[in-house]
């Protein structure tokens, strides 16, 4: 799994998996380090990670974790970027995205379904069900917004994707996510009508800037149906290019002089958040799509930017109410072959799961394998076990070739606290609350998990987030049994109870149809 993230990463040579910091180890001794240690680790003993780098192996016993990782965790007050990049320059921490450093990452797959969830929980909202001849307007076209184009094609719509970087544009269409590129506003904005006016899904790439692209938009009157964001600007040193700056010349002015980049990237921030506004009141459905743009926005003097909506709280909190959230699995020994019959299996168990089944079938159609085959659906508490034990089975007897590890999303009920992105506006007020993901990472490893990991954010993300992530091997041993059943149904578990703790009426109608067993006080009674 370490391996598979970097084969899938955006820079091998510097270890970063996405997110222009996200790494998978420390340095490359901190790698290979690991690498062997894992190699001779024997089954009652346990590997021990801080910040990418191995610390030492612990005896434990053959049920405990095998790696137990904490990466980018700071206390409160010293949680800032500043400090971040002060420890980052000395070797002491690195950024662990949300599955680059828990070795959980399976490619831009994950990052496809999500947006497109997203952009069919839009469709079915604001749009009957059907984006065909709309328009969707965005930027980033790096290891997460890569997905963007092709997602906004499967949900049928035009999608337009600003990006300064032609390297990137290119990559994409050469891996078949894009389909159209062009330097010329005016060439892209022809292709936008031609596609909606005969309503075809079309996917193009703008090399330009987007704090200039869509101040020019809403100069000239054009106004989006949805408009969106996935540029790195959780990070205005080492992911935004701000206007006027190609990317070469930001990672000289980020070496000469880290502030002033700084302080552009917040500038041109603030008008594209600006812009992103002013397109919401003309009626185009705008949201902030996890990047922390509204919050970088707002700290450059832009008061009214969290009146753009998050993706979690518009679009998904009933499915994270009820513990329904981003799942996946990952062939071990890298034949695609397990990920189809696994495929059949869902068609056939789970034919009443419209979410899941419906993206299988797309999967099959527009998703290549990248490193080892792996599959994502959003299966809640209870699937998610039924699923891990009838594949624990497949390979007990031999139908598929051999393990197959599942894990999840840091983004998942009980894994995550981000006032900014997860927990924004909970019902409660419960929004920065952190307890929920330590909790759900000791929960997993007493259930037996095989990797545990908390993280907290790096760069322009320090100080606004804490998540945990699980992986659990099915090997086809009873022992994977007990323990793919005790860790998957607390992982979910606990994402209800946590739901349930804020007031929503989904997570109490998932507590009295599973059973789950919850804790009240007087009070909440």
């Amino acid at each position: 799994m370490l391996e598979n993230v970097l084969e899938n990463g955006e820079n091998q040579k510097e270890l970063t998996v996405y997110a222009a910091l996200a790494k998978a180890a420390r340095n490359w001794d901190a790698y290979h380090a690991i690498v062997n240690t894992l190699k001779n680790l024997e089954e009652n003993e346990t590997l021990v990670i801080q910040s990418g780098k191995p610390i030492g192996v612990m005896r434990t016993h053959k049920f405990a974790p095998m790696v137990i990782m904490a990466n980018c965790n700071m206390v409160g007050r010293w949680a800032t970027s500043e400090n971040f990049y002060k420890y980052q320059e000395q070797g002491l921490i690195i950024w662990g995205g949300l599955t680059a450093a828990a070795w959980q990452y399976i490619g831009s797959q994950g990052v496809i379904q999500g947006t497109y969830e997203i952009f069919q929980s839009i469709a079915r909202m604001h749009f009957g069900g059907d984006l065909r001849g709309r328009f969707i307007l965005t930027a980033g076209l790096g290891g997460m917004g890569g997905s963007q184009p092709l997602a906004g094609t499967m949900a049928g719509a035009v999608i337009l994707c600003v990006e300064v970087s032609e390297a990137r544009i290119d990559k994409r269409i050469e891996v078949g996510y894009l389909q159209k590129k062009t330097d010329s506003l005016d060439e892209a904005l022809t292709w936008v009508e031609d596609a909606k006016k005969n309503r075809q899904s079309v996917s193009i790439g703008l090399k330009g800037n987007a704090a200039e692209v869509y101040p020019e938009l809403l100069r000239r009157g054009i106004i989006p149906d949805i408009v969106t964001d996935q540029t790195s600007a959780h990070d205005l040193v080492y992911g935004y290019i701000p206007a006027g700056l190609t990317s070469e010349q930001a990672v000289e002015l980020r070496q000469t002089d880290a502030r002033q980049l700084q302080a552009m990237s917040g500038a041109s921030i603030a008008e594209e958040v600006k812009a992103m506004l002013e397109f919401q009141r003309q009626g185009a459905i705008v949201f902030d799509n996890g990047n922390n743009i509204r919050s970088q926005a707002a700290q450059y003097g832009v008061e009214d930017a969290f009146d753009i909506v998050v993706f979690t709280e518009g679009f998904l909190r009933p499915l994270f109410a009820r513990a329904i959230g981003p799942f996946r699995w990952v062939s071990l020994t890298g034949d695609a072959e397990d990920i189809r019959k696994i495929d059949r299996y869902i068609l056939e168990e789970f034919k009443d799961n419209d979410i899941v089944t419906n993206w299988i079938h797309l999967a099959n159609k527009y998703i290549p394998v990248e490193g080892l085959p792996a599959r994502i659906g959003w299966f809640g508490h209870g699937d998610r076990t039924k699923l891990a034990l009838a594949v624990n089975e497949m390979v007990r007897k031999g139908e598929l070739s051999g393990p197959i590890a599942f894990s999840r999303d840091h983004l998942d009920a009980g894994a995550m606290t981000h006032p900014n992105i997860m927990t924004e506006n909970m019902k409660d007020g419960s929004d920065a609350i952190a307890d929920w993901p330590l909790l759900n990472a000791m929960l997993n490893c007493s259930s037996m998990a095989d990797l545990v990991a908390i993280h907290s954010g790096g760069g322009g993300y320090s100080g606004y987030m804490t998540s945990a992530g699980v992986t659990i091997v099915a090997d086809g041993s009873e022992e994977s049994d007990l323990r793919l059943k005790t860790t998957l149904d607390n992982d979910t578990g606990i994402g209800v109870l946590r739901y349930a703790d804020a007031g929503y009426e989904e997570s109490f109608d998932e507590i009295r149809e599973k059973g789950i067993r919850r804790v009240a006080t007087e009070a909440q009674r």
